[in-house]
């Protein structure tokens, strides 16, 4: 048996994400109680000297309601119309209610080019410090009101994710309008199961996550997961857990076994590494051989271009870039220390061979192994 106090022993920081089925009535219109029960329960637990960030959905949902949208917008611009007058809506709200219980806020909207541009990165990284670090809770969504699909998260689960990572969470908070995850859809299976401690994310946990999100929301329990595979890789335990509970921020942090669990790796990836694994653009990719899959998974070792095979995609040196192995699966990614038009030249040649095919060498490798993570 699995005791989750243990996982949830001396939590300092928490991300807690809220999604919009929770924040909104099926209108589109906000709930007021159910907002002001959370901004409640995250003050209090800001009183226990936890530092707390909200990742909240809500700004597309708010501005369907002012606007008198009956469905969810389906193009670029009425989203955008939608969550830029929405975002007020939402913030003005947790403003106003926050405010009564003497708490600043702080809001920061993110793109996804804040997490794959590296000093854009550690600038985020540093805001969200300097904001805790003077008793501030920081509000986050994803920058709707400009954002495209090329520089998208695409979801919150997602986002709140990256978030966690990015300050180094002790723990994730996902509350959605389900109890956690189910061995099987509980909407058409009534005898479905509540699971509620994961040890690691496989196949068959994924292959719990059917459905889609609700009619107002981006995303259903498959979003969840991936989000979870971001956050334990960092270190963080992720919950996810039904927020129309009463009290139900309080009851994980006292250990009550609610929701779903999972727990967070014992041996996390490194910053760096985290940040090449899942924050980052991905700009092209190397088909490797038998030999090199081998090397890179058994023995640890860097990408030599004797072991590359073929290679796809234009990117310059410094891009990040997929390795895939012969069979087509993607096995990892890594910092390339040469350009797509270089490595073409290199491809399948000794180390030794590769200043006088380009006249000049800087690595011997292709991709380093401090530069690289192996899933």
């Amino acid at each position: 048996m699995n005791c989750r106090k243990n996982y949830l022993k001396g939590i300092k920081r928490v991300v807690v994400k809220v999604g919009t089925s929770t924040l909104t009535h099926s209108s589109g219109l906000l709930n007021l109680d159910r907002i002001e029960s959370l901004v409640r329960q995250l003050a209090n637990l800001h009183n226990q000297n936890i530092e707390v960030i909200l990742v909240t959905s809500g700004a597309v949902g708010a501005g369907m309601g002012k606007l008198g949208l009956k469905t969810k917008p389906k193009t670029i611009p009425e989203k955008q119309a939608a969550a830029a007058v929405g975002q007020g809506i939402l913030l003005h709200m947790y403003e106003k209610i926050f405010s009564e219980y003497g708490k600043t806020i702080a809001q920061i909207l993110l793109t996804k080019d804040d997490f794959a541009n590296r000093n854009r990165f550690l600038n985020a990284r540093n805001t969200f410090f300097a904001l805790l670090d003077k008793g501030v809770i920081p509000i986050v969504n994803e920058n709707d009101a400009v954002v495209v699909d090329e520089i998208k998260v695409g979801d919150n689960d997602t986002l709140s994710a990256l978030v966690s990572s990015l300050v180094e969470a002790d723990l994730l908070i996902l509350l959605s309008d389900i109890d956690g995850l189910y061995d099987d859809n509980p909407n058409i299976n009534s005898g479905a199961k509540l699971i509620h401690f994961v040890d690691s994310i496989n196949d068959d946990i994924e292959n719990m996550a059917n459905g889609s999100g609700t009619k107002l929301g981006t995303g259903g329990m498959a979003t969840k997961l991936s989000a979870g595979r971001i956050a334990t890789a960092s270190g963080t335990a992720m919950i996810i857990a039904n927020g129309s509970k009463h009290s139900i921020l309080q009851d994980i942090i006292d250990g009550k076994d609610v929701g779903t669990l999972f727990k967070p790796k014992e041996c996390p990836l490194q910053a760096k590494k985290h940040w090449i694994a899942y924050s980052t653009d991905i700009s092209g990719r190397v088909i490797i051989d038998k030999g090199a899959e081998k090397a890179l998974i058994k023995e640890q070792c860097s990408l030599l271009p004797s072991g590359i095979a073929k290679v796809e995609g234009c990117f310059n040196e410094g891009a990040v870039i997929s390795i895939y192995n012969y069979n087509g699966k993607e096995i990892g990614r890594g910092v390339t220390n040469y350009s797509s038009s270089e490595i073409e030249l290199i491809l399948g040649k000794k180390s030794s061979d590769i200043e006088k095919i380009l006249g000049h060498k800087h690595f011997d490798e292709a991709i380093h192994r401090n530069n690289m993570v192996i899933f």
